[in-house]
């Protein structure tokens, strides 16, 4: 542990020695820091915590009490390989978030910058979480998921092994999907689409004639009943110069899982 620099430790906490934390760090009573853990400037680390396993976080992280960070996943297969969890800057891990490290030898979970993980959220061994996503109480990500930029994923929802939610998409409370779940969509129920996430895409930025395209498009891709290649091919050309719009086919395409569609109802209700 650094030594030269303005650390503030409650003399209740346990910081290994080894441990490396940066400038103007701040450990709460109660907070147990291992050995292999680093943690960049202005780091706060409230009551209670446990950050553990080869664990990297940048600057100005906001773990509150109770929430682990690091620790093994929850994999019969893992052997106990040195993997590790590396986390961005500018992150809020609220009450009682977990976050587990990767599972197979040489594995990552890896959260970029500027999230937020409400109280009793979860992430799993090996997941990809990007930058200014919310994961909401209660949310849960199992091993492998990635979660695109500025996606919200709200209360209580569930999110298979392997899946992808993709950038700027959100997920309605209370909501699971086993597929992934395109670019600024909405998932409501079982893997079903409810629209698109309009207000999303507002508050990121998209101006209007973007925002058009995606509604153009999205009746195309994913209202329209027929062979998916068909389907994309016919989108590749209608809305050939597009990039949003060749974000959204080229995600179908990768998807190994399949892509979560709307039902009748949903149609109707838009």
């Amino acid at each position: 542990m650094c030594s030269n620099v303005s650390i503030d430790i409650h003399p209740r906490a346990f910081v290994h020695p080894a441990a490396r934390l940066g400038a103007g760090c701040r450990v709460g009573p109660f907070a147990v820091i291992d050995a292999d853990v680093v943690l960049g400037d202005d780091c706060e680390v409230g009551p209670g915590v446990h950050l553990t396993g080869r664990l990297e976080a940048g600057p100005r992280n906001r773990f509150h009490a109770g929430a682990v960070v690091g620790d093994a996943p929850q994999d019969l297969k893992y052997d106990g390989s040195p993997t590790r969890v590396r986390v961005g800057a500018g992150n809020v891990f609220r009450e009682h978030v977990t976050v587990h490290r990767g599972a197979g030898k040489g594995g990552h979970t890896v959260i970029g910058d500027g999230n937020l993980f409400m109280a009793g959220s979860h992430v799993g061994h090996d997941c990809v979480v990007g930058n200014h996503a919310v994961l909401a109480n209660g949310a849960l990500l199992a091993g492998f998921v990635q979660v695109g930029d500025r996606a919200f994923i709200s209360g209580n929802c569930l999110v298979h092994q392997f899946c992808r939610v993709g950038r700027v998409a959100m997920m309605q409370g209370g909501a699971a999907i086993s597929k992934d779940l395109p670019p600024f969509c909405i998932a409501r129920g079982a893997n079903r689409i409810g629209g698109m996430n309009t207000v999303g895409l507002t508050r990121a930025g998209f101006d209007t004639a973007q925002r058009r395209v995606l509604r153009r498009a999205y009746h195309r891709l994913f209202r329209q009943g027929g062979i998916q290649r068909e389907i994309l091919a016919v989108a590749r050309a209608e809305f050939a110069g597009e990039p949003l719009v060749e974000e959204w086919i080229q995600f179908v395409e990768s998807a190994h899982r399949g892509i979560c569609r709307g039902t009748p109802d949903a149609i109707a209700a838009e």
